[in-house]
């Protein structure tokens, strides 16, 4: 069992990332509502616009990997008065990155966008928005490396401050922007692009203000990282961006496999995967606390400690996920119906929501090993098994089960929940091998 101690330092870390997400998906809700008033275009527009975003951030996101692992390091080893060196390396290394492709996204978008889907309308709509988020790329790269800091140093009420700070501005931004308001120019799709990016914007700047109030004793912003910092962060963190990557562009490949089967069963898909992935945020964020413990205990050279906190915090988020899931199983039709009001895409989401209820236990614990195993700086081996398994086996047999085969939703639903069990055996797998004890940080 987990004693008392070791649940209270979990929870620290964990429990105001939680409240960021909450804060997030509370944010997606409004942002929807708001745009759902322009018209179908327009949120179709956005739905799509969004995704393509997402990937095109996603490799940006892994540097925070880097960032949580050496910090979390520094920290365990006791060289605190230099722990924000990978955080200045990082914001460096983002900012020469992400500007450049940032421009020329913004540029490519209307080809980009008009590849996936030629609608006229839903271009004239997407076009502006996606440009719009393209220029907050910048943004979304460093904030998730703060994440990483704050996480590091167990100040991740920080992080919930500035998204609740950030989330409040964009919806007001949103607000005035879509429809005019407050003498501001009314812009429809084109204003929550711009306001989206615009608060992720100020949040960033939120971010630099208070670490460099709070957190100035570990060096933020004081010495400029050496080559050594900078080639660490490289190498746990690339891996990690490119895993990312190729996951957001997996779920892409998934809904259009899917969307293949037929509109109902993507309707259902979509729904699901919504659900899926709002609820598992506490253990994404339980998860996120392991890779501090993990990698404190590792600058401790404690890798005993260390070994224990994966499975500490797996125990965590199995508890919660045995609820969630019982609760998802036993109201999957109620759940679904606040998503899907025609029958046909009800009936299709009813039996694969429910394997859902049941793999979501096995995904908590894959969550947390995921993301220990990324806290040791472990990252290489992480790509390897997410690549394979989500690239290599299922989506080849999504494919080839759908489309060719012509079997139903439920078919393609258990061999995603096959390919998760895998994934989270796999990442046990590495765990007890224990080979992540011998990660060299040399900065």
């Amino acid at each position: 069992m987990l004693n008392k101690d070791r649940s209270q330092q979990v929870l620290q870390i964990s429990l105001p990332i939680v409240g960021g997400m909450i804060s997030q998906n509370i944010l997606n809700l409004v942002d929807a509502a708001m745009v759902g008033t322009q018209g179908s275009a327009a949120i179709a527009a956005i739905g799509i616009a969004g995704f393509i975003n997402f990937m095109a951030v996603a490799f940006f996101m892994g540097f925070a990997a880097g960032v949580q692992a050496m910090v979390a390091r520094r920290m365990g080893e006791g060289r605190d008065s230099e722990a924000a060196y990978p955080l200045n390396g990082a914001l460096i290394m983002i900012t020469i990155l992400a500007l450049p492709v940032s421009i020329i996204l913004f540029f490519l978008a209307p080809e980009i966008l008009g590849f996936l889907n030629d609608d006229p309308a839903l271009l004239k709509e997407g076009v502006p928005y996606l440009q719009a988020r393209f220029a907050g790329i910048w943004a979304i790269g460093l904030n998730f490396s703060y994440r990483g800091y704050w996480s590091a140093i167990k100040r991740t009420e920080f992080y919930l401050r500035t998204l609740l700070v950030m989330h409040s501005l964009n919806i007001f931004l949103n607000y005035c922007l879509i429809f005019g308001n407050f003498g501001f120019p009314e812009m429809g799709t084109l204003g929550a692009g711009i306001g989206t990016s615009v608060s992720l914007t100020l949040g960033t700047f939120y971010y630099h203000y208070l670490a460099q109030k709070h957190t100035s004793e570990h060096g933020y912003f004081k010495h400029l990282a050496r080559w050594l910092t900078l080639k660490d962060i490289i190498k746990i963190s690339l891996p990690s961006s490119i895993q990312q990557l190729f996951f957001a562009a997996g779920f892409t490949a998934l809904f259009w496999i899917i969307g293949k089967v037929g509109t109902d069963e993507l309707a259902a898909a979509n729904a699901i995967t919504t659900v899926m992935l709002v609820g598992i945020l506490p253990c994404i964020a339980l998860g996120i606390g392991a890779a501090t413990l993990v990698g404190q205990a590792l600058g401790r050279k404690d890798p005993e400690d260390a070994y224990l906190w994966g499975w500490d915090v797996s125990k965590m988020a199995l508890i919660f996920a045995v609820g969630l899931g019982i609760v998802f199983y036993l109201f999957t039709d109620p759940i679904m119906g606040i998503f899907l009001k025609e029958a046909g895409a009800l009936e299709a989401a009813h039996w694969p929501f429910k394997l859902s209820a049941l793999v979501i236990v096995i995904d908590a614990v894959g969550l947390v090993f995921l993301n220990a195993l990324s806290g040791a700086g472990y990252t290489k081996p992480i790509m390897y098994v997410s690549l394979f398994t989500q690239w290599l086996m299922f989506l080849p047999m999504a494919f080839y089960l759908g489309p060719i085969k012509g079997y139903d939703l439920m078919t393609i639903w258990i061999a995603y929940g096959i390919y998760r069990v895998i994934q989270t055996g796999a990442f046990i797998w590495l765990w007890q091998k224990r080979n992540w004890i011998h990660v060299k940080l040399h900065s």
